[in-house]
């Protein structure tokens, strides 16, 4: 398949008193076109760092882009000046942000916002981009276009706003989408119809999609493929189907053993990982997550792994081999892995 992006060994910090601190270290994947990657993580991971760096938006934020390469469609972003990524911005790769209240401008009407997006990439008129934004809001589902477009974002509910920020990104027919947690502050009835308009969107647009989300169960509906991070690493990358039906890193497992079963039994408390992803200032040595893992031995306390590959995936584990072989429920009756560190 063709990539349309490829990131390579990104370092990503911010500046802090002692000097930058790296929310993102040595981050590497690529997309390929048509195809929707879910990055998922716990907040913290490095998660919307890595879409914002894509972007170049991290500088607007006291954030550097320290060491790495960002590519699309074999083109470089990173050395882009400043007035060149706001031709690439929105155009080629476009961004629907988290909390679309914050997002939107509160003064300007919809049409207003819509129109002025299809106006900076489209040499047409305001009529005529007033038309566009008429059938974009159509596209994205919302009723009584004509109507919505005088309106204000306050007064639209937050997956009327959602809809909008889908409608401003694909106004200038973006090859690559980044959407920074798009359901987060809707109920599982609007989730599932902005989910079902992503794939949708995706189908008949051609595009390709990045999807960030601290929600496993997302991304199982989502993704072709699935990276999980922690603390600014990936763990493992894999298709969505090896990912559900045999993960290889002990994180991977403990996200997917916290997420409620349909046949769970009443009564019986949830799983979760014990402890809490680390301050960008305490980053512990070894492996990153090696202070909660059950599966962790003193070499993962010393060492930290590389991202391996294994068949059609890749993982940054120690001892990949023993989790083939055995479940966490094994560790934890035995009080600990039964190999050498």
């Amino acid at each position: 398949m063709d990539k349309i992006l490829e990131v390579k060994d990104l370092v990503v910090g911010y500046k802090g008193k002692n000097g930058f601190v790296r929310a993102v270290d040595g981050v590497s994947f690529d997309i390929n076109k048509g195809e929707t990657i879910c990055i998922v993580g716990e907040s913290g991971s490095g998660k919307s760092v890595t879409s914002m760096s894509i972007m170049r938006l991290v500088e607007f934020e006291n954030g550097k882009i320290l060491d790495g390469e960002i590519s699309f469609k074999g083109e470089s972003l990173t050395t882009k000046k400043a007035d060149e990524m706001r031709q690439i911005r929105g155009s080629k790769i476009s961004m629907i942000f988290q909390e679309p209240l914050t997002a939107l401008n509160p003064v300007f009407t919809i049409g207003k916002q819509i129109s002025e997006a299809i106006l900076f990439h489209h040499k047409i008129g305001k009529e005529e981009a007033w038309k566009e934004a008429e059938k974009l809001v159509r596209l994205v589902g919302i009723s009584d276009p004509v109507g919505r477009l005088k309106q204000y974002p306050h007064e639209l509910s937050g997956g009327m706003r959602q809809r909008v920020m889908i409608a401003m990104a694909l106004a200038s027919e973006p090859e690559l989408l980044i959407a920074d947690e798009p359901t987060t502050a809707l109920d599982v009835t609007i989730e599932a119809q902005i989910l079902e308009l992503l794939r949708n969107l995706r189908e008949e647009k051609k595009m390709s999609i990045m999807l960030i989300t601290h929600d496993i169960g997302v991304a199982a509906e989502m993704a072709n493929r699935i990276i999980i991070m922690y603390a600014g690493k990936i763990m493992e990358i894999a298709n969505t189907f090896d990912i559900f039906e045999q993960p290889l890193h002990p994180y991977t497992k403990g996200l997917l053993e916290s997420v409620p079963k349909m046949d769970g039994q009443r009564g019986v408390p949830l799983k979760s990982i014990n402890g809490s992803i680390p301050s960008l200032n305490e980053i512990p040595e070894g492996c990153r997550f090696s202070p909660r893992c059950p599966f962790a031995t003193e070499k993962c306390h010393q060492e930290a792994p590389a991202l391996e590959t294994r068949g059609n995936r890749q993982v940054a584990c120690w001892h990949v081999d023993y989790l083939l072989e055995h479940s966490l429920l094994d560790v934890e009756e035995e009080g600990g892995i039964s190999i050498e560190s």
